[in-house]
């Protein structure tokens, strides 16, 4: 995939912006805490992939954007404020929303999602581009013939050719790779600002996987997209990131440009999820696997919540949760390691290979 220019930073403007923001489902009669305080900004026009293993509260923290929660989920504390589109001069904060009249200003036309599974996505029993058109239709404001046109525009745009013979086509008749076209269509008919992407390229073969982020890429550029990707696949968003976000039970570890986590990661838990990806792995060895599970969010988690499955804990980890230490005005991680006072730690050595090819191309490392 070619290389794609990264992101400006320097003159960029927030669209979204969370603060301490805690999440709690009531489940079988207890509490479980599924977001623990994340603070993350996000800005217009970029691309933030947060990653994590499954269960890390990726898709929770997200959905949290839109209202999306099950029925035993809320938002205990912390704050989410929108600043982008209709809310642009003033902003708005998504936390007290409840109604779903205030929801749907928000959902579709200002933040749209691309849901993991196509085929839940869609309705088995209608045609695709009625589908799209209803979208279309309450979104745009546009009706009948005007409304299909886009429709058969939107269709074009995101790769469907012969749009007019596809539009009366059922999802069942379409491939993996094209209903998951078929569903960015419908997120992209709400015109929206932020388009959030729940692990777009599962079960797709590898080389669909990079038809659909060189779509969702094009999109971007064409109608100045803000992408949040979600995956447990850090080799996924290596060409599409410009930053990266990395979460482990229910906290944002570490966060950082999409080099500075795949050549200069410094938290013990990205060192595991970069050793752990097949591509990196060395031919003749067997590949790397994370020992251990992730703890139990029911309970109360002091220190570090990785320090159990890190064998280079220290004594501090299990006692008082790590503050964010800055490794660069873009990069921070949440870890005692960067403490002055930690003892020196030697990461595993594909990261301190890692580390040597960073320290070529930057002079500040």
């Amino acid at each position: 995939m070619a290389e794609w220019k990264r992101f400006d930073y320097s003159n960029a403007e927030k669209i979204l912006e969370a603060k301490d923001v805690v999440v709690k489902f009531n489940l079988r009669g207890r509490v479980l805490t599924a977001i623990r305080g994340i603070s993350m900004e996000l800005y217009k026009g970029e691309s933030l992939a947060i990653v994590g293993e499954s269960g890390s509260g990726k898709s929770v923290f997200t959905k949290t954007f839109m209202g999306l929660l099950d029925q035993n989920g809320w938002v205990d504390s912390g704050s989410i404020t929108y600043t982008g589109g209709a809310f642009s001069k003033e902003g708005i904060d998504l936390v007290p929303l409840k109604q779903e009249k205030d929801w749907l200003k928000i959902r579709g036309k200002e933040i749209a999602m691309v849901f993991q599974d196509p085929m839940t996505s869609l309705n088995p029993l209608k045609t695709i581009g009625k589908q799209i058109q209803e979208t279309v239709e309450l979104h745009q404001n546009l009706k009948g013939a005007e409304a299909k046109k886009k429709t058969l525009d939107i269709l074009t745009d995101v790769g469907i050719t012969d749009p007019e013979r596809r539009y009366k086509q059922y999802p069942h008749e379409f491939s993996g790779g094209m209903r998951q076209r078929v569903v960015i269509a419908i997120a992209m008919a709400c015109n929206p600002e932020i388009l959030i992407c729940d692990e777009p390229t599962t079960a797709l073969d590898v080389t669909i996987q990079a038809q659909i982020l060189s779509l969702l890429h094009k999109l971007q550029e064409k109608y100045s997209l803000t992408i949040i990707y979600i995956t447990h696949d850090l080799g996924v968003v290596a060409n599409v990131a410009d930053r990266i976000a990395v979460m482990y039970a229910g906290d944002i570890v570490e966060v950082g440009l999409c080099e500075e986590i795949f050549y200069n990661a410094r938290h013990p838990y990205s060192w595991a999820l970069l050793s752990s990806l097949p591509q990196l792995g060395v031919k003749g060895e067997p590949l790397y696997s994370i020992k251990g599970t992730p703890p139990n969010l029911f309970n109360e988690i002091k220190g570090d919540a990785f320090a159990p499955r890190n064998p280079n804990a220290l004594k501090i980890d299990f006692e008082i949760r790590p503050p964010y230490f800055e490794v660069s005005p873009t990069h921070k991680a949440r870890t005692w390691l960067l403490d002055p006072r930690a003892p020196k730690v030697e990461p595993p050595a594909l990261i301190a290979r890692m580390f040597e090819k960073w320290k070529e191309v930057s002079p500040n490392a």
